[in-house]
């Protein structure tokens, strides 16, 4: 009877000697099972929040159920009626500090089922791990990063000092006028008390994450040519057609001088100022078409330009009046839309990303700490939400975790492969803990000025 117990004996003190690295070993629960991290972001891809019918109520639903499992609290805002804003927070330790915002938006742009392999808020994953999704990329994947990384924080029992707020916000793809726009100029923001706010970014081919300090802001310009109608036989001076196409020849010369300045390596994407047609409108319609023994007395043609913050504003409207749109080629032109690229003391709208700004110092660190490598600095060359709150005054950095990642966004087939989302999880943990956790030097006094 006394050997097997000193057999046991030595069996338990062994494994109590063993247990820390037994322990060390075992990961936390929201690390052990992807496939639940991978479902959850399948449910919400399949959710069809596509512009111009987005279904807001259970993408509502759904973020609300997430933030119910993990304790944080929420609010819906609707600002416009059938618009909602899902709010949530995660309170710190130190209501004192200034808080963090992490923001997302929940509608998609539309997708032409019969262009995609798979259906498009089927969620599909295919053999080599990518998931198939319009959102995928843009940017379901960020918002629900953002909830797994509190997921795998609370698991470790990490107590964040600065309050985290996560916004998920609509119509942010037909221009946030009714989402963030309304958000950042409301009470409900001025009261969370935001030092500094986290947006979308792009996939990067490489392993290089793409981080972006500003944005390209749009000016949609329309121009509008008028001439005497003709017989379609008759060559004459001056039609409305021929004005028009002198016009957009000009356009297309400077297109291709900006152009040619990324295809050189000269400059990035962002920091030229773009110009593609939208839509070209002429010709007099019939019941079978259009009148094809008449030349138009209109014509007229629409232009998506984006300007970067740093761009010479001033040069380019001299340009419209004078070569795009003359009058005395019996031209005109009107701006749909025109971004604002600077402050109201003339200041472009841009994040600083050096030493002065600790938020820029901090992104870095962290997401070296998860074993990510960021590149270049850039200008986003498109436009995102994070315009609305860069012209508070705050910094707003755009960031979506996608490495080694095809640039998909509106486009068919979007997807991101499941490895990268896991990846991503991982960065924003890091992010997140570093961004809570700070204290400015000399204690809770940093003026957002001087940020």
């Amino acid at each position: 009877m006394e050997k097997p117990y000193t057999f046991n004996l030595l069996h338990l003190l062994f494994l109590y000697l063993l247990l820390p690295f037994l322990s060390n070993s075992i990961p936390p629960p929201a690390q052990a099972d992807h496939s639940e991290i991978i479902s959850r972001f399948q449910q919400y891809l399949q959710i069809n929040t596509s512009q111009p019918s987005p279904d807001y109520q259970k993408s509502t639903h759904f973020i609300l159920s997430q933030a119910d499992s993990l304790s944080l609290q929420s609010q819906v805002i609707e600002f416009v009626q059938g618009k909602p804003i899902v709010l949530l927070q995660w309170p710190g330790s130190d209501p004192s500090l200034p808080s963090i915002l992490l923001n997302s938006h929940t509608d998609v742009v539309p997708s032409e089922y019969s262009k995609w392999v798979h259906p498009p808020f089927g969620a599909h994953i295919d053999e080599q791990g990518n998931i198939f999704a319009r959102g995928s990329q843009d940017m379901k994947c960020v918002g629900m990063q953002y909830l797994e990384a509190i997921r795998r924080l609370r698991s470790s029992g990490f107590c964040p000092k600065r309050s985290l707020y996560l916004s998920f916000v609509p119509d942010e793809e037909i221009d946030g006028r009714d989402g963030a726009e309304m958000l950042a100029s409301s009470d409900v923001f001025k009261n969370v008390n935001v030092d500094i706010v986290l947006d979308e970014g792009l996939a990067s081919p490489n392993e290089n994450y793409r981080v972006f300090y500003g944005e390209r802001a749009p000016w949609w310009l329309v121009i509008k040519s008028n001439g005497a109608p003709g017989h379609g036989a008759k060559l004459y001076e001056n039609s409305a057609m021929e004005n028009l196409f002198k016009s957009i020849e000009s356009i297309w010369r400077f297109r291709a001088s900006q152009f040619d300045l990324v295809k050189a390596g000269l400059k990035a994407e962002g920091e030229v100022i773009s110009v593609n047609m939208a839509f070209l409108k002429a010709a007099t319609p019939s019941p079978t078409g259009f009148v094809m023994n008449l030349q138009p007395s209109e014509a007229e043609a629409g232009f998506d330009i984006r300007i970067p913050p740093i761009g010479n504003v001033e040069s380019l409207e001299k340009q419209i009046a004078e070569e795009w749109a003359p009058a005395s080629r019996n031209m005109t032109f009107e701006f749909k839309a025109k971004g604002i690229l600077h402050d109201d003391l003339g200041r472009p709208l841009v994040t600083a990303t050096d030493s002065s700004n600790p938020w820029w110092t901090l992104l870095e660190e962290a997401i070296k700490k998860a074993n990510g490598k960021i590149g270049k600095p850039e200008i986003f060359p498109a436009s995102t939400d994070a315009q609305n709150f860069r012209k508070l005054g705050l910094p707003a950095i755009g960031f979506s975790p996608m490495a080694n990642t095809p640039i998909l966004l509106h486009d068919h087939n979007e997807f991101l492969n499941q490895a990268e989302y896991l990846r991503g999880i991982e960065v924003y943990e890091s992010i997140i803990k570093a961004y809570t956790s700070y204290i400015p030097p000399g204690g809770h006094g940093d003026s957002r000025d001087e940020l």
